[in-house]
């Protein structure tokens, strides 16, 4: 492997880890952004949990004006949520249809999810960064 192949698998693979950062960063300030958008406009009903997994919770409840609502994107923030649970839910009174969380959850709860995705892809990107040197370093020595 030349050097300049070298250089430009890992200018390539730095970019990666650059791009996996920013994907970390979109989640947390998507996350604040959503939690603004409640906040603004909060209202606060009880919500009967019909399907629930590690990563998805879908509710109904009803709000004041009568209309049973389902956040189409399931609740922000569904950990530790089960099937049946009633429990009480913050949403966005103008957009009742799309932003919903449990009471007490907030944006903090997406921080360790989104570094932890930033950790995993540098780790990754450092890993073959380094195989790529290893082995630009052992080509260059058969070489010679």
């Amino acid at each position: 492997m030349t050097r300049t192949v070298q250089r430009r698998i890992q200018i390539a693979l730095v970019a990666l880890g650059v791009i996996v950062t920013l994907i970390g960063a979109v989640i947390i300030a998507g996350a604040y952004r959503n939690d603004s958008k409640i906040n603004a406009n909060k209202a606060t009903a009880v919500a009967d949990v019909i399907s629930a997994d590690r990563l998805h919770a879908a509710v109904n409840f009803v709000t004041p004006d009568g209309v049973l609502r389902n956040p189409k994107l399931g609740l922000l923030y569904p950990t530790n949520l089960s099937t049946g649970q009633r429990i009480l839910v913050d949403y966005d009174a103008s957009d009742p249809d799309n932003l919903a969380r449990p009471v007490g959850r907030n944006a903090r709860l997406s921080i360790v999810p989104a570094l932890s995705v930033i950790a995993a892809g540098w780790a990754a990107v450092i890993l073959v960064l380094v195989v790529v040197a290893e082995s630009g370093r052992r080509s260059r020595r058969s070489a010679a």
